[in-house]
């Protein structure tokens, strides 16, 4: 659950997503966050039915291949680690720039010297990472508990006192939306929030008991979040109302804080930003690195990516590639004219590329999952109709975006996902990958095998336990 809700990192993403999501619905912001998260919820449990047929730290990677075809599932991988590296070099600066406005707000205003202290965090999160250094867990537990604590304590506070709008049970009905408050232009915003507890999946074969408490873990921390930004939103809107929301450019949590504990409450959550996207940055840096893991032992990228350090035991090699693309387009980002644009460009092209790989991964279960579907209610709705709803969701998502979108963004979201195609040719094209001939992912046939080796997950036609690489 850490792990899943450090993802999200709901701090940030209240101040990054919260004013553009009042922007695009006003008072049906409660609304959208609602019912965007049922499709979601949908998401998570066909993420979470899926890494019990198939412990695999490539996750969808794995199981669109298995289940639909290998050339999808690369290309959900891919986007997997597409995603997260680009929000890493979007959000690296942002990091040190949040770090910085602790100690003066016209350091923050420095872009060079912000990427730089954006930069040390990264570095220092992917030497940790990299190193497999159990404090890195514990720091990160401590960091998600305090997130939490000052965020839920202080939207909870904050509806004790004088209301700027009393708190109406129509915020949460479709009585708010209307020609220039859309749910669509809503959706498009929630799918953002919501993003970022599926790292789970990607850490199955390093959890203790990862085929059942990974699945388990992103499915609660995703409801964890959405209960703390559905607080959140609703404090920010009864005690500041839809206008302060969006004027203060993100500022609002301060005075949200402020609000909520005269004095002392905006400092406290200044300093929650930081914390969560420190976070996040490295639950994403473990979710692109250990996707491109898979990817290199089943060497549909280079094979060097699948190594794992003889005493680390961690992806030292996937690690330190991503770690370099980070860096580079860093430096390219800040030596480019217009650079700061570009990054704020991604965070809209990432939306297209976590809009596929998700509708994939619910397409997934349903077919896995296939001759089980009609054998209770239950089965019916949470391996059938909630997958289905969710895939259909970032599928409106995908092709409502695309419209919206400048070519610069399209080219960000749909270009770095179309790069995913030369390495996938290649790897076809040179022969000999059984990644490219899967043994079906079939629920009915892995409940025999596990009645017949019950410690055993078949993976690809091969055998292999719960392995633990490092403790999370």
């Amino acid at each position: 659950m850490v792990m899943a809700v450090a993802g999200c990192g709901p701090a940030y993403t209240v101040v990054a997503l919260i004013p553009a999501l009042v922007t695009a619905v006003g008072l049906a912001a409660p609304a959208a966050l609602l019912y965007g998260a049922i499709p979601i919820v949908g998401i998570a449990l066909a993420f979470r039915h899926l890494g019990r047929l198939d412990v695999n730290s490539g996750a969808s990677y794995s199981w669109v291949a298995r289940s639909l075809h290998p050339l999808l599932g690369f290309l959900s991988g891919w986007a997997v680690v597409a995603a997260s590296t680009l929000f890493m070099t979007a959000s690296t600066t942002p990091t040190g720039r949040a770090t910085l406005s602790l100690l003066d707000d016209e350091l923050a205003k420095n872009d060079v010297l912000a990427t730089a202290v954006g930069l040390g965090w990264f570095l220092l999160i992917a030497a940790l990472a990299a190193s497999g250094a159990k404090v890195a867990a514990r720091v990160r537990a401590v960091a998600v508990g305090i997130q939490l604590a000052l965020l839920l304590t202080v939207a909870v506070t904050a509806l004790t006192r004088d209301a700027h709008a009393a708190f109406s049970l129509s915020w949460f009905g479709f009585g708010h939306f209307d020609a220039t408050h859309t749910f669509t232009a809503g959706a498009l915003v929630v799918g953002g929030l919501y993003w970022g507890w599926d790292v789970t999946a990607n850490l199955s074969e390093e959890t203790r008991g990862g085929r059942r408490a990974s699945g388990l873990g992103g499915l609660i921390g995703l409801l964890v979040v959405a209960m703390t930004l559905l607080a959140l939103t609703v404090s920010a809107v009864m005690i500041l109302g839809p206008d302060a929301v969006t004027s203060q450019d993100g500022g609002f949590l301060s005075q949200l804080g402020d609000a909520a504990w005269p004095g002392v409450g905006g400092t406290l959550l200044v300093l929650a930003v930081p914390l969560s996207m420190v976070a996040t940055l490295e639950t994403t840096l473990l979710q692109a690195t250990r996707t491109l893991f898979a990817m290199g032992r089943d060497r549909t990228l280079p094979p060097f990516l699948g190594r794992i350090h003889r005493r680390r035991q961690t992806p030292v090699a996937a690690t330190l590639a991503v770690g370099s693309v980070v860096v580079a387009a860093l430096i390219c980002a800040v030596v480019a004219d217009g650079g700061m644009a570009v990054l704020e460009d991604t965070l809209m092209g990432i939306g297209l590329l976590v809009a596929f790989y998700y509708a994939l991964a619910a397409l997934a279960v349903v077919v896995a999952y296939r001759s089980l579907l009609f054998a209770s209610i239950g089965n019916l709705i949470c391996l059938g109709l909630l997958p289905l709803a969710g895939a259909a969701f970032n599928i409106w998502i995908f092709t409502a975006s695309i419209p919206t979108l400048t070519a610069v963004q399209l080219g960000i979201g749909l270009g770095s996902l179309a790069m995913g195609l030369v390495p996938v040719t290649v790897a076809r094209l040179q022969g000999g990958r059984s990644y490219f001939s899967p043994q079906r992912l079939d629920a009915m046939v892995v409940a025999r095998e596990d009645a017949q080796a019950p410690d055993v997950q078949v993976v690809n036609g091969a055998g292999r336990g719960e392995g633990i690489l490092s403790d999370f």
